[in-house]
């Protein structure tokens, strides 16, 4: 466990270092402060399942096993929010919310067909307390698809407390995986520069 998480955050630090040279000319979302939580939730989760991820997914696409080397050079292109590997069973959406409908297409596709596989939908805080989210959650339960959802709380809606955000925040249903966590990163860039 301990190899993993030293190797989760040196890749973070090498993304860091890449982009603060300007050599990735698109926005950035690096992860921080949750390498415990996702390392655990990943014995979980076989080479087989999907992993359907957010913008904030470098971690993800490691931990689900594609190739370092891959997911750099694809961040490099410019595309840290939006890493796609169909042939790895992982998708990623920078579109809050937006990896939800393809995830829950997929687990369609997966019982349709009588599969075992699972896909693993990861959210953040804020996607939790939208619509899309409890229609979503509501549907998979209602027709026992094979989804998992894993809310990842840092406690902010992009950069506002999401307590500020959402007066009322939802009860956490109890076949949820819900974990909470300090961002070692503002929500996009490195906290080199003045944000706008």
């Amino acid at each position: 466990m301990k190899n993993f998480k030293i190797k989760l955050i040196n890749f973070e630090n090498k993304i860091k270092k890449i982009y603060e040279k300007g050599l990735i000319k698109a926005p950035i979302h690096l992860s921080s402060g949750n390498e415990d939580q996702l390392i655990k939730i990943f014995k979980n989760i076989k080479r087989g399942d999907w992993v359907i991820s957010n913008w904030r997914s470098h971690y993800h696409a490691l931990l689900h096993g594609i190739p370092e080397k891959k997911i750099l050079k694809e961040i490099v292109k410019g595309k840290s929010m939006s890493l796609n590997f169909k042939q790895h069973k992982f998708v990623a959406s920078s579109i809050v919310a937006g990896g939800i409908p393809i995830g829950l297409g997929i687990a369609v596709g997966i019982k349709r067909k009588k599969k075992k596989s699972k896909v693993f939908i990861f959210v953040g805080d804020m996607t939790f307390e939208t619509g899309v989210f409890h229609e979503a959650y509501k549907y998979a339960k209602n027709y026992k698809l094979p989804v998992k959802f894993i809310v990842e709380d840092n406690g902010l809606s992009t950069n506002t407390p999401t307590k500020d955000a959402w007066i009322n925040i939802s009860k956490k249903p109890k076949d949820v995986i819900y974990y909470k966590y300090k961002r070692g990163y503002p929500h996009h860039g490195t906290g080199s520069w003045v944000l706008f």
